[in-house]
């Protein structure tokens, strides 16, 4: 029997690139495409260096009018998708809303029409906890409605998970669906030869601090020690991007062995236990005895007191546990930032 094909989009990306290694080290063959608006190939290197494997990547816009049909006559049959391609930074999406919807929209339009071509079996969608938005539910799970986000990435996220819901509950269905809702991956691979190398400046809290502690920044700022949390700042959940990673060959395994009853499922990725902004930089210090230079700041508009998930559906439904914690995630983000610093 053939191996699978996978279309991985957004493959040069920090979470697409990682899922490429668990990919082909479960047995699937894998294609690429990729813009490089925000990536670039370099990351199929490090793919190369754990796996052993080529990856192509084909180098096209899924927001441009001819890439469906760029990608359809690459000639290639294509068993699964998993479609990681969009803008991701939210205040960007905030200046530049239009950008946002034209891009996250247009490209998640793309990848199903690839899929529909191909008749694809198994789609898997790069969501966000974002599509919450303002809920005051903690944890939050997966059946909770959507509430008004403050950004237009939050909204695309929202349409996009509309659009897949709106196409698996029509006549003409096929295949079936996965939604997976990211709280905050950071880290990465253990082998410490793939991580998290942004084009522009990184606002998540992880290579900040990485950036912080090894002299790319002054300092780190704490926005808020007010809230109504354990030591005054905001609570987040975090998730290894290996965790994350192997998410989603579980997800695609469900639906290609047919485990999946329903066309579309949703579910939430995170560790499952919050933690203070302070206890993530504690963390931090911790695994790697190097203290930070940080400073207590006033608070962001918009930042909620806290954030993390009820992950019991997917430990149900796909048997995935998280297999790091924080502080894995910080020395494993440590180790990487020295990597790529040449240090």
């Amino acid at each position: 029997m053939s191996k699978k094909t996978i279309l991985v989009t957004g493959g040069c990306g920090y979470i697409g690139s990682h899922t490429i290694v668990e990919l082909l080290q479960a047995g699937f063959e894998v294609v690429c495409a990729d813009s490089l608006i925000n990536s670039d190939e370099d990351s199929l290197c490090g793919v190369k260096a754990i796996t052993g494997r080529t990856v192509h990547n084909i180098k096209v816009d899924l927001a441009a009018d001819h890439a469906t049909s760029y990608i359809i006559g690459q000639g290639i049959h294509f068993d699964g998708i998993i479609h990681f391609a969009a803008l991701k930074s939210v205040n960007e999406s905030v200046v530049e809303p239009l950008s946002y919807y034209s891009n996250n929209i247009k490209s998640m339009i793309t990848a199903l029409e690839i899929a529909r071509h191909f008749g694809t079996e198994a789609f898997v969608f790069s969501s966000s906890c974002t599509v919450y938005g303002q809920t005051d539910q903690l944890p939050v799970y997966e059946d909770l409605p959507f509430m008004l986000t403050g950004s237009a990435y939050g909204r695309t996220k929202q349409m996009c998970e509309q659009i897949l819901i709106d196409l698996c509950n029509s006549p003409n269905a096929k295949g079936k669906v996965i939604s997976l809702r990211y709280f905050n991956p950071a880290g990465a691979h253990t082998s410490h030869l793939l991580g998290e190398s942004p084009i522009n400046p990184p606002l998540n809290l992880v290579p900040v601090i990485t950036e912080t502690a090894i002299g790319k920044r002054e300092s780190l700022t704490v926005y808020g020690n007010d809230y109504d949390t354990r030591d005054g700042t905001c609570i987040r959940d975090f998730i290894h991007v290996m965790d994350l990673a192997r998410a989603h060959v579980l997800a695609l395994d469900s639906i290609m062995k047919g485990h999946q009853k329903n066309n579309f499922e949703a579910y939430n990725l995170g560790i499952g236990k919050g933690v203070t902004v302070l206890e993530a930089i504690y963390a931090f210090e911790k695994v790697t005895g190097v203290s930070l230079n940080y400073s207590l700041g006033p608070r962001r508009e918009g930042d909620l007191p806290a954030m993390f998930a009820d992950n019991r559906k997917i430990s149900q439904h796909l048997h995935w546990q998280p297999q790091f914690n924080i502080e894995d995630i910080m020395r494993d983000a440590w180790a990487w930032e020295k990597v790529r610093s040449g240090k």
